[in-house]
C-alpha cells in the first residue's frame, strides 16, 4: 500500500507539481513556437511538402513504398505522448481546481464551470498552459501522417490538410488568448488520440482489428462531447458574466463546425458506401434464386485514416 502511495505521489509530482509545471507562462520570447510568425510559417512549409511529395512520387515513382516499422512505432509513440498529455492535464487541472476555488466564491463558480470558462483576466501560465503547450507541440507529429499516407498510398487528402492546419492553429489560439473549453477539449482530444493511435499500432504490427469503424465511432463520440461542451460555454458566457478568450471560442466554434459538417458528409459516405458493398456481398452469397450454401464471413482489420478531431479520411472495411 506504501509503495502504491509511495509511485502516486512521484507520478503527481512529476506531472502536476515540477516547478517547471507549476512556473510555465506562454511568452513569444521564452516558449518555442509561440509566435504568430512561425505558426503560419510551420503551417506552410506542411502543405507546400506535402503537395511536393506527392507531386514528385507520382511523376516519378508511381509505386507505393514500403516504410517498414516506421508507421507502427510513430502510432505507439503517439499514443503514450496522448496519455501522458491526458493523464497530466487531468492532474493538473485538479491541482488547479484545489489551489483556486477560494476565489470563485464570490462568484459562485463550480469546478466543472471553471473547466468550461475561465475566469475573465486569465493568463496563459500555470499547470494546466504546460499541458496545452505540450498538446500544440505534439500537433507537429501528427503531421507526419500525412507524409506517410503519400508515400504508402500515393493518396493526398484535402481534408486532412485542411483538418491538421486547423488543429494546430486552434491549439495556438487556445494558448495565445486563454481560451476557454481548452482543458476539456485536450482531455477529450487526448483520451480518443490514446484510444485511436493504440488500435493503429496493433494493426500496424499485423494484428486483427475490429469489424467495425473503431475510429468512425471514436470520432462522433469526441465530436458530440465537443459540441455539447460548446453549448456549456456560450451559456456560461451570458450567466457567469463572461468566458475568457470569448473571441477566440467563437473562431473556435466556427472551424468546429467545419470539421463537423466534413465528418459528417465523409461518415454518411461511408454509410452509404458500407450498406451497398453489404447488399452486393448478401447476392453473391445467396445467388439470384434464393439462399443457398452459407459461406463463412471473416472480418478483416478496419483500417482508418486518423488525423486528428475530424480527421478520418480514408476507409478499407473489408468482409469476406
Amino acid at each position: 500500500m506504501a509503495g502504491k502511495t509511495a509511485m502516486m505521489m512521484m507520478i503527481t509530482f512529476w506531472l502536476s507539481e515540477h516547478p517547471s509545471i507549476v512556473g510555465f507562462r506562454w511568452s513569444h520570447t521564452q516558449s518555442w513556437g509561440s509566435t504568430w510568425s512561425f505558426l503560419f510559417t510551420a503551417i506552410a512549409f506542411y502543405l507546400t511538402l506535402s503537395l511536393l511529395l506527392h507531386l514528385l512520387l507520382t511523376l516519378f515513382h508511381n509505386r507505393p513504398i514500403s516504410l517498414g516499422p516506421i508507421p507502427a512505432v510513430h502510432s505507439l509513440t503517439m499514443a503514450l505522448i496522448s496519455a501522458t498529455i491526458f493523464a497530466g492535464i487531468l492532474l493538473s487541472a485538479a491541482a488547479e481546481i484545489r489551489d483556486t476555488r477560494w476565489s470563485w466564491r464570490r462568484s459562485k463558480r463550480t469546478p466543472l464551470q471553471w473547466l468550461l470558462c475561465f475566469p475573465l483576466g486569465t493568463r496563459p501560465s500555470g499547470r494546466v498552459f504546460f499541458w496545452s503547450y505540450i498538446y500544440y507541440l505534439s500537433r507537429f507529429l501528427h503531421m507526419l501522417r500525412t507524409l506517410f499516407s503519400i508515400v504508402r498510398r500515393r493518396k493526398l487528402s484535402f481534408f486532412q490538410l485542411l483538418n491538421n492546419s486547423i488543429l494546430t492553429f486552434m491549439a495556438f489560439v487556445w494558448l495565445e488568448f486563454s481560451q476557454s473549453f481548452q482543458v476539456l477539449a485536450i482531455l477529450s482530444t487526448t483520451l480518443v488520440y490514446a484510444a485511436v493511435y493504440g488500435y493503429r499500432f496493433w494493426t500496424d504490427v499485423g494484428l486483427r482489428g475490429a469489424c467495425f469503424p473503431f475510429v468512425a465511432n471514436c470520432q462522433i463520440a469526441l465530436l458530440g462531447c465537443n459540441v455539447a461542451c460548446h453549448v456549456g460555454v456560450l451559456l456560461l458566457h451570458f450567466m457567469k458574466g463572461g468566458c475568457n478568450g470569448i473571441g477566440a471560442w467563437v473562431l473556435n466554434a466556427v472551424l468546429n463546425a467545419v470539421i463537423l459538417l466534413l465528418f459528417l458528409n465523409f461518415y454518411v459516405k461511408m454509410y452509404t458506401g458500407k450498406k451497398k458493398k453489404t447488399t452486393s456481398m448478401m447476392r453473391e452469397i445467396v445467388g439470384p434464386d434464393g439462399p443457398g450454401p452459407v459461406g463463412l464471413v471473416r472480418c478483416e482489420p478496419v483500417v482508418l485514416s486518423y488525423s486528428g478531431l475530424g480527421g478520418v479520411h480514408e476507409v478499407s472495411n473489408k468482409e469476406l
